[in-house]
């Protein structure tokens, strides 16, 4: 796989795209991550190479955002992501690469349709514990299968309309709880191998930068633009994924 320029060529951007995203500028392009990995390895390498690498950029973030976060918003989502997690972890063994090729391109294509179809003009929502705790619950199952935790938590994150920073800080911690949750799972089904490892190690140096860079672009740009390119790019991948995990079961 290192030697393999396939894989750099997916993974390098991905992982800048990922530390985008993890930095708070464009929330949805680390939901790019993981489909452009999987279009060249199973989606499963491709979560047990990211997980690694996530942690640290989670934990740049957590220190970038330092003390700003929404409270209510964690204590709503965080038991519900703790009970996604474990779902995940006792169906993992039943769960195939081409099944969660499915389900990630499901949750693209719904976050996707969540944006056009409105969820831009809806005014501020208030906090509703029962749908934050189901929509926690589905983005700890989703991280965890495919690192696809980001569109679950956002369709109940984004409409309350936190300032920018705010929800980026409250991601932050959230995500880095998610991701460290999933480690000894990961561990415990047999993720990680010398060469998943080997990769982790190689992509891991740009996640701090890819990181930072994200937390220094929130500040000074508008990413209205950004966001409709990042948004058509989540839904060419997750066409993709969604057909190919189609023609699988046909």
């Amino acid at each position: 796989m290192i030697s393999n320029l396939d894989f750099y060529l997916v993974a390098l951007p991905a992982i800048v795209l990922y530390g985008l995203g993890k930095g708070g500028f464009g929330g949805p392009l680390s939901q790019l991550a993981v489909p452009i990995m999987a279009l060249v390895m199973s989606p499963l390498t491709a979560a047990a190479i990211l997980l690694p690498v996530l942690v640290l950029m989670d934990a740049v973030a957590l220190y970038s955002y330092w003390g700003t976060f929404d409270r209510r918003t964690l204590l709503i989502m965080l038991p519900g992501a703790v009970a996604g997690v474990a779902l995940g972890w006792i169906t993992a063994s039943w769960i195939t690469p081409d099944q969660v090729r499915l389900l990630l391109g499901l949750v693209g294509l719904a976050f996707t349709a969540n944006y056009v179809f409105g969820g831009r003009k809806r005014p501020a929502q208030p906090q509703r514990p029962w749908l934050g705790r189901f929509w926690g619950m589905v983005s700890g199952f989703t991280s965890f299968v495919s690192h696809a935790g980001g569109p679950p938590f956002h369709m109940y994150a984004t409409p309350l309309r936190l300032e920018p920073r705010l929800l980026a800080g409250t991601a932050a911690i959230f995500f880095f709880v998610v991701n460290v949750l999933k480690l000894l799972p990961y561990l415990e089904l047999g993720q990680y191998t010398q060469e998943t490892l080997t990769a982790s190690l190689v992509l891991l140096p740009l996640a701090p930068l890819a990181t930072r860079a994200g937390v220094y672009l929130v500040r000074i740009v508008d990413p209205r633009t950004f966001y409709r390119i990042a948004y058509a790019g989540i839904f060419l991948a997750s066409v993709k994924l969604t057909w190919d995990g189609v023609l699988a079961f046909l």
